[in-house]
């Protein structure tokens, strides 16, 4: 087998197998439309001689299934990238999928993503570790919810000491924790390291909500010691 065939593991040979399937598939279409069985010949692309009329007239019906199929997948992916953002994904994430860039994907599907705001509280006065998200279609609202959730927190125990709002590509816009200086919530910077929340459930989004926690900790404790 050559270098260029060699497989790596199961998802490569899965991969492999794939193309291969799919080849098969458009050169059966074109061999239908040409009214040719499926099991009569050619069995193949490479099975005709180049220079036959036969094979000039077979070889431009199989560009022909070639180019709807592209058709056809530029339409599943769109729709695809539809339902990835319905389902909260960024465009940084369906490039990702999609093998191009962020702004590749934001320009190829536009509508993809829509407006949605996402705010992040955290809760536990003595050691901050609750953490919770919530999806609205406003920043005002999740500004103004996330706002009063922290004046609120801070008269009961367990209450929310810190909330952030972050946009349909998860870059915080706006971050507030309660400060017992002033005694009343107060607007916020984050760190750099925390301005760009991974999505889902993922480790590294666990990873972030940590830090968070402990940035939340240590500013709470930097303004005690100011009152």
């Amino acid at each position: 087998m050559s270098d260029g065939m060699r497989l790596s593991d199961g998802g490569e040979e899965a991969r492999v197998g794939f193309v291969t399937a799919l080849q098969d598939l458009l050169w059966a279409e074109a061999k239908r439309r040409e009214g040719i069985p499926a099991d009569g010949h050619p069995h193949s692309v490479h099975a005709l001689r180049p220079d036959s009329p036969a094979a000039r007239r077979l070889h431009l019906r199989h560009l022909e299934v070639a180019a709807e199929c592209g058709e056809i997948a530029e339409r599943v992916m769109k729709e695809a990238a539809a339902r990835s953002g319905r389902a909260g994904a960024s465009y940084p994430e369906m490039g990702t999928a999609a093998g191009v860039t962020r702004q590749a994907a934001r320009k190829r599907w536009p509508q993809a993503v829509g407006t949605r705001w996402n705010l992040h509280t955290l809760t536990g006065r003595q050691h901050p570790h609750g953490t919770d998200t919530v999806m609205t279609r406003s920043r005002e609202k999740a500004v103004i919810t996330g706002w009063d959730a922290v004046r609120k927190g801070d008269a009961a125990t367990g209450g929310v000491l810190a909330a952030v709002v972050s946009d349909s590509e998860h870059r915080v816009v706006w971050a507030s924790l309660f400060d017992p200086a002033e005694y009343d919530a107060v607007v916020v910077e984050v760190p750099d390291d925390l301005v760009d929340i991974p999505a889902g459930d993922s480790e590294a989004h666990q990873a972030w909500a940590d830090r968070w926690a402990e940035f939340v900790a240590a500013e709470i404790e930097r303004r005690t010691v100011r009152a």
